[in-house]
């Protein structure tokens, strides 16, 4: 319970503070010096060409690639009162629209933010149609981390863990004249985990995952398939120092996870799968997962960051349907970018069953603190 209070307790006081933004009703005015200093800030260019009216931002964007004008794209739509995008690409005026359906001429325009964020297609696009789950401990990233171990730990109260993965679309393509669009793509990384107590930080155990993914989005819906496989190899010290029993876990499998975006930065998700042609045998197949997650659509300016809390939920039937708990909460720091991915540093916070697969039957709590790159 103590190491409940000490993740709640900070997150709590985080994300209820008095926020350092000052709070305005946003109109066509404000809206527009809003997207105009952002993009005068972040891209060197004039935008006066921008137009807003009833909090449609329309503005041409033909200088920009598509990697930008993506870019564009979801800082705008972060921007409160924002309803609709028009990016117009080429001298024709002729470009993506991205608006409310056409309301009646005397009726009020609402302030519900429905963007359909449309990406580049063809061979190798940029973006991604499925945003990461940002609590998940298994979510293919890189990051690295400290955790110190609560209670009974499974080598070392003191560990550090990494992890080197990445998720790559290789083909993305619209379904018709419609704003659906679906890729498919390669999702790999390797998680390992370390005790820094010993005197050479020795390695305790490798996860190595690598799926081949399809996912698929319409305006605030999208999915995300895969057919994977995982192994898990334990370090040679310590093996060496414990003596521990190897087990040889390998699987192949399949899950679905299907996510919705809701206003005002919030996100809900769930899904589940089964494993097949595993080892050992006895592994039950079955699992669920939810979670819900806030990246703020409000930046603190003085720093460029915005708050970010996540919590998902993992369910196993090898482990009756026990709930394995991971909860991450921290910054995001958007002018911080390596390859389009941002900089996050989180808190973290997980009880359950082990996420490390050599000690899938273990219960495992731990608080740590990390660096991540998440798109």
């Amino acid at each position: 319970m103590n190491a409940v209070r000490f993740f709640i307790f900070p997150a709590i006081v985080l994300f209820t503070m008095p926020p350092v933004y000052s709070e305005v009703i946003p109109n066509d005015s404000y809206i527009a010096g809003y997207a105009t200093g952002i993009l005068k800030r972040d891209f060197k260019l004039d935008f006066s060409a921008l137009v807003v009216r009833n909090g449609v931002i329309t503005l041409p964007t033909h200088s920009l690639s598509a990697e930008e004008r993506a870019q564009v794209q979801r800082m705008l739509s972060e921007i409160p009162g924002v309803t609709g995008i028009d990016l117009l690409e080429g001298d024709n005026q002729q470009g993506i629209a991205i608006t409310l359906p056409p309301a009646k001429q005397d009726t009020p325009a609402t302030t519900t933010v429905t963007h359909s964020e449309v990406f580049p297609t063809g061979f190798l696009p940029t973006g991604h149609l499925f945003k990461p789950l940002l609590a998940d401990p298994r979510w293919a990233h890189f990051s690295a981390s400290y955790r110190n171990y609560v209670g009974e730990d499974i080598d070392g109260n003191n560990n550090g863990a990494v992890s080197f993965g990445e998720t790559i679309p290789f083909y993305r393509a619209s379904l018709g004249q419609t704003n659906m669009q679906w890729e498919v793509g390669l999702q790999a990384a390797v998680f390992s985990d370390f005790n820094l107590d010993a005197s050479s930080s020795d390695l305790i155990n490798s996860d190595f995952i690598a799926s081949i993914y399809s996912s698929m989005r319409t305006g605030q819906f999208s999915a995300f398939a895969r057919i994977f496989h995982q192994s898990s190899h334990l370090g040679d010290e310590f093996l060496l120092r414990t003596q521990l029993e190897r087990i040889n876990l390998s699987y192949e499998g399949a899950d679905l996870r299907l996510s919705y975006e809701l206003p005002y930065g919030i996100r809900v998700y769930g899904g589940g799968g089964g494993i097949f042609h595993k080892e050992p045998s006895t592994i039950k197949p079955w699992s669920i997962q939810y979670g819900v997650e806030f990246r703020s659509p409000w930046r603190i300016d003085f720093a460029a960051m915005r708050p970010i809390l996540a919590i998902d939920f993992k369910n196993h039937e090898q482990n009756d349907w026990n709930a394995d708990l991971s909860a991450r909460a921290g910054f995001q720091f958007d002018n911080h970018q390596v390859f389009s991915r941002n900089l996050q540093f989180l808190i973290e916070y997980f009880n359950g069953n082990s996420p490390t697969g050599q000690f899938y039957k273990e219960k495992a709590e731990y608080l740590g603190i990390g660096a991540h790159y998440h798109f």
